[in-house]
């Protein structure tokens, strides 16, 4: 490889090689930004943002395209992708919790104008593409999405889509189908531009809050499980596997989202929980050092607003108060000289000054087919001053009533492994990985 062919590596892929990963030809890949990257960490800000997006993953609602919460608040990573013909460039949260694609478009009512993230927001025109279609009320894609006609729906009028947020914000408008763009894996350690159709929303009207965010993005990116995202669409045509895999650095504030196959490292799984809007899995026991932890049978089921929900978009990890006491309790037998205090009313911390990778036990998630997932003291632990750390775990107990018997697994604990979801196959897995560096394609 000539220094030119680096350095264009380089700069278009963000991540790892510590050994070499490797995707299928034709995956394509983002390269994404974490929202947070190169500020102090505030754990109550982390902690806010769980709780606007937690919103959403425990809605009772059952909203067509979308459930509750701050869209441009719920998330943590965003990426660039390009839209219609000519392309232009649009930044969109990476949501692994909702499922179409939807931009902010020309002529919107109460959409953002800028954004304190440091990007320019554009709105997109379909006027202005040469590809771009608007989808009628009776096409495949509103009918399967709606599951039947639209009320009062008539030839040639549009698929309407209408989001309604926990704060009472919303965002309306219609769907279209255009050109997206994105970065393609080639081979000879490469990627290509290269384009598919998709159909996405195209935000009208926005109301509430929804436009005044200073984190607000273009849109939001959906990688869920639905027909209407755009990985079973990319998928449905052929182009890639319905699947896809991130590797997230929360040191740096950077990593990729990759649709389609790892080919290599060998990565193992465990299944998904049939039936579910999040990507939830089945845990088994938690470790703690060499204690298994005496826990409840039951306390792991799967269930309405039970189990254990895999989801990059939330900041910490997230407890039921039964598992978080006893964990708690065994991490600080092994330290009980521990002197423990309590910053911005809410966060446990203590003072020390040695290493914490010596000092303090790996906590291991234990998970059906023998999946483990180990998360380290440097992980769990986040220092927010000289010799001063804080828990990163949180007690569910003290959220929302609906939510105080779930675990959720966020970025705490997803950080720097190469996760997979597979949806063809109705799993997920991850290894160890370190995500600071460039991933190679091959």
């Amino acid at each position: 490889m000539d220094l030119r062919r680096l350095v264009a590596l380089l700069m278009v892929l963000l991540v790892v090689q510590l050994g070499l990963v490797s995707f299928s030809l034709g995956n394509v890949v983002f390269k994404v930004q974490h929202k947070f990257a190169g500020r102090l960490r505030n754990l109550t800000e982390f902690k806010a943002h769980d709780a606007r997006r937690h919103s959403r993953l425990l809605s009772s609602v059952d909203l067509p395209l979308g459930g509750n919460g701050h869209p441009a608040e719920t998330g943590l990573y965003f990426a660039k992708i390009g839209l219609g013909n000519p392309s232009k460039d649009y930044y969109v949260q990476v949501d692994t919790g909702s499922d179409i694609l939807w931009v902010n478009c020309i002529g919107c009512d109460k959409c953002p104008t800028k954004s304190d993230l440091g990007i320019k927001l554009t709105l997109y025109d379909p006027a202005s593409s040469v590809s771009a279609t608007r989808v009628s009320c009776d096409d495949d894609f509103c009918t399967s999405t709606y599951n039947g006609l639209l009320p009062d729906c008539k030839k040639e009028l549009p698929c309407q889509y209408n989001v309604v947020y926990g704060d009472g914000s919303s965002t309306a408008g219609y769907f279209v189908s255009d050109t997206v763009q994105f970065e393609r894996v080639t081979g000879n350690l490469q990627t290509g531009l290269s384009n598919g159709t998709v159909t996405f929303g195209c935000g009208a009207q926005q109301s509430g809050g929804l436009g005044t965010s200073g984190e607000a993005l273009d849109g939001i990116l959906g990688f869920g499980q639905a027909n209407s995202s755009m990985i079973s669409q990319l998928a449905s045509a052929g182009k890639v596997k319905r699947a896809f895999a991130h590797c997230l650095d929360n040191v740096n504030g950077g990593g990729i989202f990759a649709i389609g196959e790892v080919v290599s490292p060998k990565v193992n799984t465990t299944p998904m929980v049939p039936n579910q809007a999040h990507y939830n899995v089945y845990m088994k026991e938690i470790e703690v050092g060499d204690t298994v932890l005496e826990l409840p049978t039951d306390v792991f089921d799967s269930g309405d607003r039970r189990g254990t929900i895999i989801d990059s978009g939330t900041t910490l990890a997230y407890l039921p108060e039964v598992v978080y006491d006893s964990m708690m309790t065994e991490i600080r037998s092994q330290q009980p000289g521990l002197s423990l205090h309590t910053v911005e009313e809410q966060f446990i911390c203590f003072k020390y000054s040695g290493n914490v990778d010596d000092g303090f036990p790996d906590i291991k998630f234990h998970f059906r087919d023998s999946l483990t997932l180990t998360v380290f003291p440097h992980d769990y632990l986040f220092q927010i001053s000289e010799d001063i750390w804080c828990f990163g775990w949180q007690n569910g107990g003290m959220q929302s009533k609906d939510g105080r018997d779930m675990t959720l697994l966020g970025d705490l604990v997803l950080s720097n492994k190469l996760v997979l979801y597979d949806i063809e196959n109705q799993a997920i897995g991850w290894t160890e990985y370190n995500c600071k560096y460039h991933l190679l394609f091959l």
